[in-house]
């Protein structure tokens, strides 16, 4: 069991960890604690002394052998760097009744911490804005995304390659969120202490499917770059070919990279829940892939501006095609940087850089992603709020004339046959629905 003085230090240093990793502040402290713990237990295992003061670990620090009236100075343990940058150190006298307490005690203040400061304070309600924040901003993007898909599954007329791969994109900022709230549930909602060391097979596939997640988004963004410079570079190609190449890219490489992630992670570096951001190669497997993704999907959207800058300047193309390729451009301005731009701000640098700004902009900014894509992609669209109107304008006539027929002519408002006839030239006749089904054949992302 822990001590009491590793209770009492715990809030500390854990209100102080940088939130950049996916783990509980104290868990990566605790973590790092037991790594100490577990190398000192093996060091006294092997420990022959039989006279003076032997190795001792007082769940902080690690103490050596030593021979009475010895004095053993040791250096304040390393991860009170997150709480003060003062050095300070901490001593014990050996003597013939064994070791004496540590002076000056206790830890915090022998190693420098102030409890009358409030930097930890702050940095505790930063981090909780922080997770209100991306969690408001998950929540509005999950019924958004729920509500799109519902919609382009529902209208057969919305029903193509360019939708296809939108609800493609929409599954994976849905999946996003539902493993950032699973992840929360399970690394953050615990109260425990011993609940860091939690290593169970659940909480381990629970990490690897939020890891998946992650990359699967990044990647299916990055089908939507391929896609939009595939549409403005080949005039003519195969959409059902190209398509199964999307499939596989948004789906299968996430898979490629994650398994092999996983099967690293058991045989190399099996510790806890694998929440814990190592600075390792491990890291880079799954780092490497969602960097280079944002890197392709930037230079593709350089690519992009500049073709339709080309074609939207060129004296060949007609008015409709320029109002086409403004509309193209339009919706590639807005959403290709809204994936792209503001992640290639802080990709390459490293993770401890504007820390704070970089939270802000991947957590909170980058939740909020997916409920802007669904209204882009789905809710402003053109051909959309045309099905939607037409519809809403079906039913409406089929509520008004059905009383209505069923009021004057209850033979024709029984037979259901005639009536839906009767619907349907009524609204091949209406030159508004006419202006709508001119949508479906319109080229528009927004």
């Amino acid at each position: 069991m822990k001590s009491a003085r590793l209770r009492v230090l715990l809030p500390l240093l854990g209100c102080l960890l940088s939130a950049a990793s996916s783990t509980r502040p104290e868990c990566s402290i605790m973590l790092e604690i037991e790594e100490e713990r577990s190398q000192c237990l093996a060091e006294i295992a092997e420990d022959n002394q039989t006279s003076g003061c032997r190795r001792q670990w007082d769940n902080i620090t690690c103490w050596p052998e030593a021979q009475v009236g010895a004095v053993v100075v040791k250096p304040c343990p390393k991860y009170f760097r997150f709480l003060t940058t003062f050095l300070g150190n901490v001593s014990r006298n050996c003597t013939s009744q064994g070791w004496t307490d540590v002076y000056p005690a206790p830890y915090a203040v022998a190693c420098g911490y102030d409890s009358n400061s409030t930097p930890g304070e702050e940095q505790t309600a930063f981090y909780g804005t922080v997770k209100t924040g991306y969690t408001i901003g998950h929540t509005l993007s999950l019924i958004a995304l729920t509500a799109a898909m519902i919609i382009l599954c529902l209208f057969r007329k919305l029903h193509c390659t360019r939708n296809y791969i939108h609800m493609h994109l929409f599954m994976s900022f849905i999946m996003r969120a539902i493993a950032v709230f699973i992840k929360d549930v399970i690394l953050f909602e615990s109260g425990e202490p011993e609940h860091c060391f939690v290593s169970s097979v659940g909480c381990k596939a629970m990490m690897v499917f939020f890891q998946y997640c992650v990359m699967a988004n990044f990647f299916w963004l990055l089908v939507e770059g391929l896609y939009l410079h595939t549409l403005l570079v080949i005039s003519f190609f195969s959409e059902r070919k190209y398509f199964w190449w999307y499939i596989l890219i948004g789906w299968g490489a996430p898979s490629v990279f994650i398994t092999a992630w996983t099967v690293v992670r058991i045989y190399f570096f099996n510790v806890g829940c694998w929440e814990e951001i190592i600075e390792s190669p491990i890291w880079w497997i799954i780092k490497t892939p969602i960097l280079v993704s944002i890197l392709v999907n930037f230079i593709l959207f350089i690519c992009i501006i500049r073709i339709l800058v080309q074609k939207l300047h060129s004296p060949d193309v007609g008015h409709n095609e320029t109002s086409q390729y403004s509309r193209l451009a339009k919706s590639t301005l807005l959403l290709i940087p809204l994936f792209g731009i503001h992640y290639i701000m802080f990709a390459f640098f490293p993770d401890n850089f504007k820390a704070e700004v970089k939270l802000v902009f991947e957590l909170v900014v980058g939740s909020f992603q997916g409920f802007v894509v669904a209204v882009l992609y789905c809710f402003l669209n053109g051909e959309v709020q045309a099905e939607l109107k037409r519809k809403w304008r079906r039913w409406h006539l089929e509520r008004f004339l059905g009383s209505d027929m069923k009021y004057h002519h209850p033979s024709l408002g029984s037979n259901g046959t005639n009536f839906s006839t009767q619907i349907s030239m009524l609204t091949k006749c209406s030159p508004k629905t006419r202006r709508c089904s001119s949508f479906q054949a319109e080229f528009s992302l927004v």
